[in-house]
């Protein structure tokens, strides 16, 4: 996702010790271009803080084309490496004081015919090397009579690995994610790789199905068509391999965030429980995101507010605030902010005498008072105690 973040970095082989002989060849295009033209932020997750990131594939350096300009004595010009970029050298080119333009040169025109014709070829050969990536995983074994059935090749999960990697850096690209889709690319993740038994593949593949999500809403739809949902939810309450679980819950916040449907399975499946759960995990890095993710959705959705007190919520959030302190308390007290934003129901019950919730907010306020880096959470200590202690309740309100 990116995240990140666990995300691949293109094409050309590295290090992986255990490709063997038959290395997985595709060839190398559209090297050095930008890769988020659309205004999509990539994802800034991470497997975890002691995962290094795969080597794998790495772009190599386009050559240096004709030089721009009348005299030939600016820079040397690199051709775009795709339509975003060669729009982005019409705007620039656009731009320019009237003054600056002079008639188009043949040596200027023909650098542009053939900027346009890789930019064109580009696209097309990032498609092929999905269709090649999915080649190598939906690699089979023989089986069956006739050859009618058979079962995922266990053979080279060093290569299917690889395929992974190269799949989330092309899928950052918004076109590249749906043609993912349209080539049946979801559907296999789905089916196969988010249960495959090597937990590389596992966490690889949920954090593809996270890369291709966010903000795509037809691949977002078709992920929950395939029941992507439910499987990502089990990864994150069952998974035994920590660095799955936090990429499942990273797919899962890209399933939900703006995405109604998603929303809606998400409750379906008693997302919530699940997610309280992820919180009281030993893993700092799941705790955190999944606080995130709560406080998140209960500024999107307040509605839901009801439904997640009569869960206990408001205890099960006050009982982590007493454990041991740590940076995670600042998501905890945030998303317990959130749920009393404007909701008598939950300012009542954390005045609810048996939670000692007022004491253990000044405790805590005396504990922050003059260290910088826990600034925020001494804010939300504050304005905890502001709206549940210090107004009634139908009355309590806070700035968001």
């Amino acid at each position: 996702m990116s995240g990140q973040d666990g995300g691949a970095q293109g094409w050309e082989w590295g290090a992986r010790g255990a490709v063997g002989a038959d290395p997985l060849v595709v060839p190398v295009v559209g090297a050095g271009r930008q890769r988020h033209p659309t205004g999509r932020v990539p994802s800034a997750d991470t497997a975890s803080g002691d995962v290094a990131e795969a080597p794998g594939l790495r772009p190599r350096t386009a050559p240096a084309m004709a030089e721009g300009g009348a005299g030939g004595n600016q820079p040397p010009r690199e051709h775009p490496q795709n339509l975003q970029g060669l729009l982005q050298m019409a705007i620039t080119a656009g731009n320019a004081e009237p003054s600056q333009l002079e008639p188009m040169s043949d040596e200027r025109r023909q650098w542009l015919q053939e900027a346009m014709a890789q930019a064109f070829r580009g696209q097309l050969e990032e498609v092929e090397q999905m269709k090649e990536c999915l080649r190598v995983l939906e690699a089979v074994s023989p089986g069956g009579e006739g050859g009618e059935t058979s079962e995922p090749a266990e053979g080279d999960p060093s290569r299917q690995a690889s395929a992974l990697e190269l799949l989330a850096e092309l899928c950052e690209n918004l076109d590249n994610a749906a043609d993912f889709c349209k080539l049946d690319g979801m559907r296999l993740l789905a089916h196969r790789y988010l249960e495959h038994p090597v937990a590389e593949l596992r966490w690889r593949a949920a954090h593809l199905v996270g890369t291709c999500a966010q903000n795509v809403p037809k691949v977002q739809e078709q992920a929950l068509a395939l029941g992507c949902m439910r499987k990502l939810l089990r990864l994150l309450d069952h998974d035994g391999a920590d660095v799955v679980r936090v990429k499942a819950l990273f797919a899962i916040s890209c399933l939900v965030r703006a995405q109604e449907g998603g929303l809606q399975q998400f409750l379906r499946l008693d997302g919530f429980s699940v997610l309280m759960r992820a919180m009281q995990s030993p893993v700092e890095k799941l705790k955190v995101k999944s606080a995130f993710l709560l406080q998140n959705l209960l500024l999107d959705h307040p509605e839901h507010k009801e439904t997640l007190c009569s869960m206990g919520m408001v205890q099960q959030l006050v009982a982590l605030i007493r454990s041991e302190h740590s940076p995670f308390h600042e998501h905890v007290l945030g998303a317990l902010c959130s749920l009393v934003t404007d909701f008598p129901q939950g300012v009542r019950e954390c005045r609810e005498p048996q939670l000692a919730l007022e004491e253990l907010l000044r405790e805590r306020c005396q504990l922050l008072q003059r260290q910088e880096e826990f600034q925020e959470e001494l804010e939300f200590c504050e304005r905890l105690q502001r709206v549940c202690f210090q107004t009634p309740p139908e009355e309590s309100s806070m700035d968001r």
